[in-house]
Formats: structure tokens, C-alpha cells, sequence
């Protein structure tokens, strides 16, 4: 099963896209709290894209597209703006009492393969969420609780 939705950069359009998000992955044998995850986890990559891909326009275009298949689900966000090399970007320390900058975290917790394709305008980022895996940051954190 595919799905794709565009949208603007506007912030009020991210309870549709987690809406969205939501209702495709209630087809799929994930877990309450892997589905929430993951709702989190695109918000959080949208949010980005609207921050920093687009410097809080509201009126750019955000590509999402939703992919099942055997193993698992992936979705695929595309942006024009930007662009973000998310392999020169290393998550901060959960120690560090700072605000901000837990975002990237946050992605890689939710999903089991994150990355980012730098195009001639913009960013694709894929997310892909196995089946019945535990993602390994998951894991660790499950077992260090």
C-alpha cells in the first residue's frame, strides 16, 4: 500500500500529517507505543523541515509519502529548501541540560533506518520502521529503564 500527501509548511498542517500518519500505521501489527513514536518521530522530522529546510515560511511545499511493505513500513518526506546532510549531524547527549537539539534523537529513536538524500534542491529523508524489530536505540533504552 503507497500513499503521498503534499502539504504547506504551515505548523497548522501538522495535525493532518500526524492524523494521516496515525491512520495508516493502524493497518500494520505495530505496538500503541511504536505507532506513537512514530507519529512523533514525522512530526518531528516536519517541524525541521519547517524551521530549518524553509526558515519558518508557511507557504512551501512538504512532499509525505506512506509505503508499506512485507518487512515493514517507510515514509519519505521531500523538501526544497535547504538542504540538510543529516550524516554530519550526531544527537547530543541526553546529559546536557540545554533546550533544543533532541529532535534528531527523538527520529533515529522512533525509526530503525534513518536517511537523509541530499537532492539538487532540498532533502529526501526515509524513515523505515520493521516489523515486529525493536530499533536498537529502542532497545537500549528499554533495557537501561
Amino acid at each position: 500500500m503507497k500513499k503521498k500527501i503534499e502539504f504547506a509548511s504551515h505548523p497548522a498542517n501538522l495535525w493532518l500529517v500526524r492524523h494521516c500518519v496515525r491512520q495508516f500505521l493502524q493497518d500494520h501489527s505495530f505496538t500503541s507505543r511504536e505507532i506513537d513514536l512514530m507519529v512523533l518521530g514525522v512530526d518531528e522530522a516536519c517541524t525541521n523541515i519547517i524551521r530549518h529546510a524553509y526558515h519558518l515560511a508557511e507557504d512551501q511545499l512538504i512532499c509525505l509519502s506512506l509505503e508499506s511493505y512485507q518487512q515493514g513500513v517507510r515514509f519519505r518526506l521531500r523538501d526544497y529548501g535547504e538542504g540538510f546532510d543529516g550524516t554530519r549531524y550526531t544527537s547530543r547527549s541526553l546529559d546536557s541540560p540545554r533546550p533544543g537539539g533532541l529532535g534528531m534523537h527523538l527520529i533515529r529513536h522512533a525509526f530503525d533506518h534513518v536517511h537523509y538524500l541530499m537532492k539538487r534542491k532540498g532533502t529526501l529523508l526515509v524513515l523505515t520502521k520493521f516489523q515486529g524489530k525493536t530499533s536498537a536505540v529502542a532497545a537500549s533504552t528499554a533495557l537501561a529503564g
